[in-house]
Formats: structure tokens, C-alpha cells, sequence
């Protein structure tokens, strides 16, 4: 464990360096959160609740899949690519302790970028009441696990920082548009629709928003995020074990 503090210690500060982190997962969700609420009334007919409030709890959804597409599978991949994990493996560190020291930062940094967000929407726009706080708590935990974990296999598997990049920038955005941060479902066509009730962000999204703004238990998709977050921690672990 003590190994792992380390870890943790010295991949925070590089991660907070890297230019990528500061767009995509604290300015991007920010910046769009903000356009979107401000595009839509207050009493649009299009969504089920308050715009505002429907945005500020499905792009802490948006945060995580930034940090699961795009920040965690380039950074490993980079990692490999020169060579460090090799030599980490070379060395005395535990094949599991890097694996595992990359979630714990991946994690606080979702938090820290949850953070940031709710701070300045909150001042802007307020923060929707929460209906069922356990609820939402866990589905902010399970999607959050999912979709770190689920970088943490792209990035075991991308030869190349840039083609991992390349991927999860492929990835990321139509799977963000489609799976929370884009239209309300009641404006898309039916063939987006189903399209949206397959990605795994939808689902993520749903666990979040569901119980917060009180449209519903949103049990069945903390179940399918459940599944996901132990499938992924399941697929992760077996690589760095190996």
C-alpha cells in the first residue's frame, strides 16, 4: 500500500499537468453544461424537469466518460510506449500497484472535476435538489468505477498514445451526445433513440439522474452500471495480474 501511495502521489501531479486533462474533463463539461443551460427555458416542453437541472446532474456523467475515453487510455498508452511500464515491471513495484494507482487518481480527479463543475453552475444557476442521496451517491460511484476501468482496458490495449487518442476522441462523442449531453431523448428520432438505450453512458447517465431529480428509482440501470463497473474492474485486473 505504501507503494501505491506513491504512485498515487506522483501520477496525480503529472495528470494535472497534462493539457488534455484541463480541457476535456474540467473545461469541456463546464463550457458545454453552461451553453446548453443557457440555450433552453426554463420551461422547455422538451424535458421532464428544469433544463438546467436535467444538465447539471447528466454532465457529471459526461465528466466521467472524458476521463475513461479520452484522459486515462492516452496516458497509458503513452506510457507504454515509452517504455515506462516496462521498466516498472522491471523494477520492484507489484504489477497490480500501477493498475491500481491509476484508478485511485482517476477517481480523484473525477471528484475534483465534479467538483469544480457543480461550484460554478451552482453559482450561476443553483444545484437541483437531491431526491434520493444514497442512490445518486452510488451511481456517481459505479459510473464513475465503470468507466475508469474501462480505460484502464483501452489503455492496455492501444499500442500508441496517439491512437488511443484517436479512438477515444472517436468514441467519446457521439457516445456523449447520445448518452446524456446532447438533445433530450423526446427530440431524437426513433433510431437514435435505441441507438441511445444501448451505450453504457446512458445508462450511467440514467443512475445519476433518475434518483436526483426524482424521475425514478433508476434501479435497472444502477444494475446494468453495476454490472459494468465489476466486469470492467474484473477485465483490468486479470491484464495486470497476467
Amino acid at each position: 500500500m505504501t507503494t501505491v501511495a506513491k504512485l498515487v502521489r506522483t501520477e496525480l501531479k503529472l495528470f494535472l499537468r497534462e493539457p488534455l486533462v484541463l480541457t476535456f474533463v474540467f473545461a469541456f463539461p463546464v463550457i458545454t453544461v453552461l451553453v446548453l443551460i443557457g440555450s433552453f427555458d426554463a420551461q422547455d416542453d422538451g424535458f421532464p424537469v428544469n433544463p438546467a437541472h436535467w444538465y447539471t446532474a447528466s454532465y457529471l456523467a459526461v465528466v466521467v466518460a472524458a476521463i475513461g475515453l479520452v484522459m486515462l487510455p492516452t496516458h497509458l498508452a503513452g506510457y507504454r510506449e515509452r517504455g515506462v511500464l516496462r521498466r516498472l515491471s522491471a523494477s520492484d513495484f507489484p504489477r497490480w500497484s500501477f493498475a491500481a494507482a491509476e484508478f485511485l487518481v482517476a477517481l480523484a480527479v473525477t471528484i475534483a472535476a465534479w467538483t469544480s463543475m457543480l461550484v460554478i453552475v451552482g453559482l450561476l444557476h443553483g444545484i437541483p435538489a437531491v431526491h434520493a442521496p444514497l442512490r445518486t451517491a452510488v451511481g456517481l460511484l459505479l459510473g464513475a468505477s465503470a468507466f475508469i476501468s474501462i480505460g484502464l482496458l483501452l489503455g492496455a490495449m492501444a499500442p500508441t498514445a496517439r491512437s488511443a487518442q484517436g479512438i477515444g476522441l472517436l468514441v467519446f462523442f457521439p457516445v456523449f451526445l447520445l448518452g446524456g449531453g446532447g438533445p433530450p431523448p423526446s427530440a431524437m428520432g426513433s433510431v437514435m433513440r435505441h441507438i441511445a438505450d444501448v451505450i453504457p453512458l446512458t445508462h450511467v447517465t440514467r443512475a445519476i439522474q433518475h434518483p436526483w431529480l426524482g424521475l425514478g428509482t433508476g434501479g435497472t440501470d444502477l444494475a446494468i452500471v453495476a454490472g459494468m463497473a465489476v466486469v470492467c474492474v474484473a477485465g483490468w485486473w486479470r491484464i495486470v495480474r497476467l
